[in-house]
């Protein structure tokens, strides 16, 4: 698995990590050092998926209210 920052992860690209790290996760088979390094990085994951999910939610909002003006 790639461990590119999360910070520059795209939404998109967050989201399909965090799916590959859920596999990984319910497969089970790894030690419990790895499993939970992997969690730590899904929980950042989805955080990072909810505040591009939040910050296009604003723009959208934004732009809404913009053509109601």
């Amino acid at each position: 698995m790639t461990e590119q920052p999360i910070a520059e992860l795209g939404y998109e690209q967050a989201r399909d990590e965090l799916v590959e790290v859920v596999r990984a996760l319910e497969t089970g088979g790894l030690g419990l050092d790895e499993s939970v390094a992997l969690w730590e990085r899904g929980e950042a994951l989805a955080k990072r998926c909810e505040e591009a999910l939040a910050g296009a939610r604003a723009r959208v909002e934004k732009a809404l209210s913009d053509a109601e003006e």
